[in-house]
Formats: structure tokens, C-alpha cells, sequence
């Protein structure tokens, strides 16, 4: 008789366990600095203008990052802790909803523990939980968008109301910043090629096969190509109600030319600017802070994990080579990483800054994860946990400097600028 398959039991334990573990690190000094830092001074200012409804401020970028910003403040003051606390909520809820992800699209609960241990020891992520940018809320969203995809393609029964929760969760992050346009069609494409591999009929209203049983491709489109485009546009209601600006229906769509002029100016060059090359090599840094304030030498500094942002390189290249023979999990992840690191190579945006490396960053460490997976089940469970070990041993080091604590000194820096460029 041939073995009965193997079922594994749904991780949720751990998940909820490293979810709380990252929940700490992002609530841990959540209010220090007790001062604006870094691209704060564009969000919470915005953020104020936007309670009182009076006209549009910060207009190149889409507005739910900033009303979440509001929310935050409106609901615990007008101070550092209600300027963060809502990008902190949603970085938690990103991180549990990449679990979450992980675990329908790979059904391995090792590779979704290792994923949980990589994604919150990998610097970013936890980095942009802890301020008031419109980044957390962007990764949150879309996170829980790939989480509903996931599960959809695993429990064809509930994928009706999980295709509808994506589109709307993908069109809150595409309202919240455009760094995520590329990888919007990228759901719906994948429909569209899976079910024209598995059925020759007519595709479009044809219900059966691959990805999604009992979902044909015309409505596989309207929740994953019209509903995102309804939420994204419905994000932008305050512009129908500002006491001095405001829009109609219709002028919403002339907006969007007026912010992509916005995106696309030549502003002066900037100290902190990097391209793509320099995001996956590791090789340049943004200090969000470095200064004397709450009474101590404090710092943020944004930047990979020096060991599995390197190593993750490794992940993806398994991932596309695996996704080739095969291997859907390690080709969707593959495929992902790919556009999303595209973009910014093809990108005409003039200035352009490491945190836009987010995306592309919280991928990869899907990649590694699952890569990490693969060599354990050769039988080198030792050196997947090692690697596990480094990472979280690499962050514990460089805490301190991510996380606002009280350094020794001015020259504190010096402990963490291994790279000339990380200075």
C-alpha cells in the first residue's frame, strides 16, 4: 500500500507566537524619539491637514497612509506615540498576514516559521513599523492582499469572499503608495496563464481547473482588476469634501496626472539618495535619526540585515530555478521579487531612497525562507537553522541602533558603519 500523504498541521501557534514577539519589538520605545525624524516632517504635518479637512497637502502620494496617520492621532493625541502607533498596528498586522501567506502558498510550517524569524530579524520591515511613513501601511496591505490570493488557490471553497477581500486590500496599498504598481496586475496575469494552460475552451467564462476552481477568469477580473481600482479611487473621497479644494467625480482622474508630475520632478540631490543596485547589494543606508534627544545619544538607521539580505540573493535564485521545474510557491515568490525589483530599474523617478527597497526586501526573505525549506529536507537541518541563528544574532547586534536606544556616545555610529557607505 502506498504511504497515506502528509497533512501538516496549520502553524497558527507559532504565528500568533512570532507575531506577538514582533509586535513587542515594534511597541518597545515607540514614542522616542520624542521629536519628528526623517520623512515625518512631510506625513504627520499632512496627517493634521487632513483632520481638519481644509485642503490637500503632500499631493504626490495617495491618501490612506495619511488618513491612518490622522486616525492614530486622533484616537491618542498629538504626540510621537499617536503620530507611529497606527504604523506600528499595521506592521503587525503585515508581518502575521506574510505568515499567513507563507503557510497557504508553501503548506510547510518550517518554511513559515523561518520566514517569521527572517522577516522580523531583516531590519526593515520592523524599521518602518516603528515611524510615521507611509511604508508600513503600503506593505500591511499588500501582505493580506497576498495572504487572501494564497488561501483562495488552497480553499477553493472560501475563494469567492478572499479574491474580493484582495482586491480591496491591494487597492488600499496602491492608495497608500504607488511603489506597489507594478505587482497589481501581476494576480490577475497569473490567473490568466495558469487557466489558459489547463483549459482550452473559452477561458473567460469557463469555471473549471487551475488556480481557482469554480472562478472564471471575467471574475476573477472584476475582483482582482476592478474592485482594487474602485478602493484605490474611493481612498480619495476628503478630495470631494475640502473646504477650499474641492473636486469632483471626474477630477479625480486628472489628479493622477498631476501627482505622476509631482513624482517624476527633478528635485535637488539628496545625501541619502541610492538606486537599485545599491538596495540589493546592501551597500547604502538612511539615518532616519542620529542625534542627543530624551536625554540620550539615540539612532534609527534603515538598512538590510548585513547577513540575509546577502543571503537571501541565494533564496531567489533557488526560487526561480525551483519555479521552473515546478515549484509554484518558489515561482509566485520568484516572480514577485522580480517585478518588484524591476520597477525600480525601469523606474523615471529622479530621486530615489533605500526604503523603497521594502517590498522587494520582504519577498526575498519569502525566498530565502523557502529555500531555507528545501535544504532542510536534504537533510541539512543544521545549516538552516544556522542561518536562522545568524540573522537573529545580526539584528540583536544592531538593535540598539534600529530601535531609538540610549548609545554611548557621538561616535556610536562607528559600532554599526562597517560599510563606509553605511556612514
Amino acid at each position: 500500500m502506498s504511504h497515506a500523504p502528509a497533512h501538516p498541521r496549520d502553524p497558527i501557534g507559532w504565528s500568533l507566537l512570532l507575531t506577538a514577539g514582533f509586535a513587542a519589538l515594534c511597541f518597545t520605545r515607540l514614542a522616542i524619539p520624542g521629536i519628528i525624524m526623517f520623512d515625518e516632517v512631510h506625513y504627520v504635518p499632512a496627517a493634521r491637514t487632513l483632520m481638519e479637512l481644509s485642503g490637500p497637502a503632500n499631493v504626490e502620494h495617495p491618501m490612506v497612509g495619511k488618513q491612518l496617520i490622522a486616525l492614530g492621532i486622533w484616537l491618542f493625541g498629538d504626540d510621537p506615540f499617536g503620530w507611529r502607533v497606527m504604523a506600528a498596528l499595521f506592521g503587525v498586522i503585515g508581518f502575521f498576514a506574510g505568515l499567513r501567506a507563507m503557510w497557504f502558498a508553501s503548506c510547510s510550517r518550517f518554511a513559515t516559521v523561518a520566514f517569521g524569524i527572517l522577516l522580523a530579524t531583516g531590519f526593515p520591515l520592523v524599521i518602518h513599523a516603528r515611524i510615521a511613513m507611509l511604508d508600513s501601511f503600503m506593505i500591511g496591505f499588500l501582505l493580506l492582499g497576498l495572504w487572501q490570493i494564497a488561501a483562495a488557490v488552497r480553499e477553493a471553497e472560501t475563494a469567492r469572499w478572499r479574491l474580493a477581500l484582495a482586491g480591496v486590500f491591494m487597492g488600499l496599498s496602491m492608495g497608500t503608495k504607488w511603489s506597489v504598481l507594478a505587482l497589481m496586475p501581476v494576480p490577475g496575469l497569473a490567473f490568466l496563464a495558469v487557466r489558459a494552460m489547463h483549459y482550452h475552451g473559452n477561458i473567460l467564462t469557463c469555471r473549471r481547473g487551475a488556480p481557482v476552481p469554480g472562478i472564471s477568469l471575467l471574475e476573477a477580473g472584476l475582483w482582482l482588476g476592478a474592485v482594487p481600482l474602485l478602493t484605490y479611487f474611493a481612498s480619495f473621497w476628503p478630495y470631494l469634501v475640502y473646504d477650499n479644494y474641492a473636486l469632483g467625480l471626474t477630477d479625480l482622474v486628472s489628479l493622477q496626472w498631476d501627482m505622476l508630475d509631482l513624482q517624476g520632478q527633478v528635485i535637488e540631490p539628496h545625501p541619502y539618495q541610492s538606486v537599485w543596485y545599491q538596495w540589493v547589494g546592501n551597500w547604502r543606508a538612511i539615518w532616519y535619526l542620529y542625534e542627543n534627544v530624551d536625554g540620550a545619544q539615540r539612532a534609527v538607521v534603515l538598512l538590510g540585515n548585513p547577513f540575509s539580505s546577502l543571503v537571501g540573493l541565494i533564496g531567489f535564485g533557488w526560487c526561480a530555478w525551483a519555479g521552473w521545474k515546478g515549484n509554484r510557491a518558489a515561482l509566485a515568490l520568484a516572480v514577485l521579487y522580480a517585478v518588484s525589483i524591476g520597477f525600480w530599474i525601469v523606474a523615471t523617478k529622479p530621486i530615489q531612497f533605500y526604503y523603497h527597497y521594502l517590498v522587494p526586501h520582504t519577498l526575498l526573505m519569502g525566498c530565502m525562507a523557502l529555500w531555507l525549506d528545501a535544504m532542510r529536507q536534504r537533510g541539512w537541518k543544521w545549516l538552516a537553522a544556522a542561518i536562522l541563528a545568524i540573522s537573529a544574532l545580526m539584528f540583536a547586534y544592531f538593535w540598539p541602533a534600529l530601535s531609538a536606544a540610549a548609545l554611548e556616545g557621538e561616535r556610536s555610529f562607528e559600532d554599526y558603519t562597517w560599510l563606509k557607505s553605511w556612514a
